[in-house]
């Protein structure tokens, strides 16, 4: 994608021109990028991380006379130096005139929706030291636990401010984003594999990719080497996209499979019986009956033992690398016919049947390819377990041309708490967290019970003071109130809180609700970091660093902002925070000991990454012996993985790959016992009908949805965006002059997506007004007819419908948003083994009108 600057200059210049009804915005812009002169001036080449997904891809800044102009991908990245257009956008972000300046106090006491905070500059001193007050208040009463630390989007300096600060303060409530992401897609992979991370996979080498829900080149992981490899996978491989839209990818494939939203775990074990019944699992790496017959016959159990000439003989299967395929044929496969999936997918019979004969002929080279469009329902859990189990099924799971774990990345971790801490805070860090983790509806097992995070419920709980009260908040690079399903109970919530200090680029629709809000870097520009990921078969660590000087009065949340709340309480008498910071966190190279915000954030992030730049992991990766090494290369990566290292040494009980799920029947006894109930009834009370050994192999669960078929005849399902920088571009031009290189999108506008044999039914043409209400609540949109959307589904894309961010993202700001949000609509509901929030799937019926 390529930007002119003249054009950059011109268009954000532009934006500073739309009026503002609410008195927050300065009259004239702060960043008089106007003035910058470009053409004809040489720059330099600076190093950082785009964090606009989770791609978390390498880039490179062109900075000129202390301005950053262009943006192009880190030649030394394992994407090949390659970026999408997120990264791009993001110079419109750093050069928003309308992101917080300075500290801001509120002085209007009444909070809600619409409601002027009338927010009013004030110093950092004045801003710390009124939160450093309300922790002290907490400490002098005991009341420690009822202090809430709410994570959004975070760079792994997150062990300073989420990792450390809340228990240095006495609190157990570091509360992250991860079940709004992505958990029910690990979910899959644990429980079979024993990974709870995201994957990585083989392109170079692959011959088929059957994608679940996924939109490889727009908004999964790895975007920017799947859009540099997809033509080179395409001529050796065949790609077949599932999903109700069709997506950038799909119309590219060689297959498009536009499903029913939530009906994935039905596809998936209609596939693996397929596979089985057919004779094509990959004998190999599951292993075979010993007397090479196929038992795997549609709608019978696998026989203990048959009778051949009068003689009794043991039916044996000799599994090599997984486990229970048996007992998953057994228990759930043999009924779980082609004929009978096109009944609830709406694929037909004959498409299923190809696609698991294609699938399974790529053997070791087909890819499984797992996300949260499948995943992230409100039964998903089994879907993803289903989907992954694929990969076993054909032997792709570490292998050559298959899906993989990778290596990991070395970087130091916190150093011990213990010694900082005050007896007295010993029963608070006890106490249970406020996302209600590892009871019983909400059993959130991440490896373990309770191992997971709620976040969705944190709302709740703030409304409901279950298990108590917070009393005291601070959220950064998070914006719940509109990202999170059921906005109208965030809303509510935010409205409760007594005391919230938001940490914010741009005045959002949490923000609104805030009694302080502080000013913070950008990420990408403006602070020191770091990141670790993976993409073409290498791990790397990716930098942070400051390549322009911050907007404002602007400081970075997880490092700067921390220390500062930790001199104040210094100063009120509590320096644990404030000696553990100083005592580990010195300047590897020098010993010095950080006296000032800049300084601690400097050194913090040096401590960190030193495994890397003292050269002690040159002998796993690329070479870097020193500190100003790494920030000019920008990036460390691994060796290239070598395919196998896993086999029989997975990380589950059996160390095999599990169809029959040992480690998910473990921690679901370990769940059932703490919470003094049977397994049958755990499975119950999170909302699955499994019962019995069921519940341990990947199986079909009916998907739930809100609202009656009668009333609510549509299943509303979204997407998102290859422009959405995970909802923070929605005040930048460019987002909305490019709008439609999202497929079925229409420039300018936020469009929802049906097919036309709908919108004739309904008497809708293009540009039509239409309410969309759910059980939850309801939007106003604007129709366009499309036949990439499947029939009887209506289909929006994710990301806009602010009524705060800026004067682009909202027609009125503080009130009225341009577009709407879905998150209206998406009922407050969980996916409750994994925590996760059900973002897809069809949770939600809708019904449609006319206005």
């Amino acid at each position: 994608m390529s930007i002119n600057r003249r054009d950059f200059l011109k268009t954000t210049a532009g934006s500073a021109a739309v009026a503002s009804t609410i008195s927050i915005f300065p009259e004239d812009v702060e960043a008089k990028i106007g003035e910058l002169k470009y053409e004809g001036e040489t720059g330099k080449w600076m190093s950082s991380t785009c964090q606009g997904c989770t791609s978390w891809c390498p880039i490179q800044g062109l900075v000129v006379d202390g301005k950053v102009v262009k943006i192009r991908g880190n030649p030394n990245s394992p994407s090949a130096g390659r970026i999408c257009p997120r990264p791009h956008l993001a110079l419109q972000q750093v050069y928003d005139p309308d992101r917080v300046k300075t500290p801001l106090k509120r002085t209007n006491p009444k909070k809600g929706k619409g409601i002027d905070p009338k927010f009013v500059p004030i110093s950092w001193d004045e801003a710390i030291n009124t939160i450093a007050d309300k922790i002290m208040g907490l400490i002098q009463t005991q009341e420690t636990h009822k202090f809430l630390l709410m994570r959004g989007r975070y760079t792994f300096m997150n062990e300073i401010m989420y990792g450390t600060f809340p228990k240095l303060i006495g609190s157990p409530n570091n509360i992250s984003h991860s079940s709004i992401c992505a958990e029910a897609e690990k979910f899959g992979r644990y429980y079979t594999e024993g990974m709870w991370d995201y994957a990585d996979f083989d392109l170079d080498n692959t011959r088929y990719i059957l994608g679940w829900g996924t939109d490889m080149v727009s908004s999964n992981r790895q975007t920017p080497w799947f859009m540099n490899q997809q033509g080179y996978v395409k001529d050796r491989a065949k790609i077949t996209c599932i999903d109700p839209r069709l997506s950038a990818t799909a119309a590219k494939a060689d297959r498009w499979l536009p499903i029913i939203p939530g009906t994935d775990s039905a596809l998936a074990v209609a596939i693996a019986h397929v596979i089985l019944s057919t004779g094509k699992w990959n004998k190999s790496f599951v292993g075979d009956f010993t007397d090479k017959v196929n038992y795997f016959i549609p709608e019978k159990e696998v026989p203990t033992e048959i009778e051949v000439e009068g003689k009794v003989i043991p039916v044996v299967f000799e599994e090599k690398h997984t486990y229970g395929v048996i007992a998953w044929w057994n228990l759930e496969l043999k009924d779980r016919t082609p004929e009978w999936a096109e009944k609830l997918t709406g694929i037909s019979a004959k498409d299923i049947k190809e696609v698991a004969k294609e699938f399974a002929e790529a053997g070791s080279r087909a890819i499984s390819w797992v996300t949260p469009g499948a995943s992230m329902q409100i039964r998903g859990a089994y879907a993803s377990l289903a989907a992954h189990a694929l990969n076993g099924l054909v032997g792709s799971v570490d292998a050559v041309g298959g899906i993989l774990q990778g290596s990991s990345v070395p970087y130091e971790k916190a150093p011990d708490l213990k010694p900082y801490l005050p007896a007295e805070f010993e029963a608070a860090l006890k106490q249970k967290k406020i996302d209600q983790r590892g009871t019983k509806k909400l059993a959130a097992i991440n490896k373990k019970t309770g191992g997971g995070v709620v976040t969705q419920q944190v709302a709740d709980s703030i409304l409901t003071d279950k298990p108590y009260d917070i009393k005291v908040a601070i959220g950064y690079w998070n914006n719940f109130t509109f990202s999170i399903n059921g906005a109208d109970v965030w809303e509510k919530a935010m409205e409760k809180l007594p005391f919230y200090a938001h940490i914010t680029t741009n005045l959002a629709e949490m923000s609104m609700y805030a009694d302080i809000v502080l000013p913070a870097k950008m990420h990408l520009f403006e602070r020191y970091g770091f990141v670790t990921n993976k993409q073409n078969l290498h791990s790397y660590m990716s930098i942070h660093q400051p390549l322009i000087k911050p907007y404002g009065e602007a400081k970075t949340d997880e490092t700067e902002v921390p220390f500062l709340i930790a001199q104040a309480l210094a100063k009120k008498g509590f320096d644990g925070p404030l000696r553990y910071y100083q005592d580990n966190f010195k300047d590897p190279e020098t010993g010095k000991v950080p006296e000032t915000a800049e300084e601690f954030d400097l050194f913090a992030v040096k401590f960190l990454t030193k495994p890397v730049w003292s050269g002690a992991s040159n002998e796993k990766g690329d070479t870097i012996n020193s500190w100003n090494e790494l920030l000019e290369k920008g990036v460390w990566k691994t060796k290239k993985y070598k395919p196998g290292k896993k086999i029989d040494n997975f990380k589950t009980e059996t160390k095999k790959f599990e169809f029959y799920s040992e480690t998910l029947k473990k921690v679901m006894i370990e769940h059932a016992e703490k919470n003094k109930i049977t397994v049958d009834e755990a499975f119950e009370a999170v909302n699955y009908t499994c019962r019995g050994e069921l519940g341990f192999v990947p199986h079909y669960e009916e998907p739930v949805r809100h609202g009656d078929e009668k009333t609510y005849p549509f299943i509303f399902a979204e997407h998102r965006s290859r422009l959405n920088r995970e909802g923070r571009s929605q005040n930048c031009p460019w987002y909305y002059e490019i709008k439609d290189v999202d497929p079925g999108d229409v420039a300018g506008k936020d469009v929802t997506k049906i097919n036309p044999l709908d919108g004739k039914k309904l008497g809708l043409k293009d540009g039509d007004k239409i309410k969309i209400t759910s059980p939850q609540g309801n939007i106003e949109s604007e129709v366009k007819l499309w036949e990439g959307v499947r029939p009887g589904v209506v289909m929006k894309c994710y990301g806009q419908g602010h009524w705060a961010y800026g004067r682009v993202g909202s027609e009125v700001f503080g009130s009225k948003p341009r577009g709407d949000n879905n998150n209206k609509l998406h009922a407050f509901d969980f996916e409750r083994l994994s925590g996760a929030t059900p973002r897809h799937g069809g949770n939600s019926r809708v019904k449609i009108e006319k206005i």
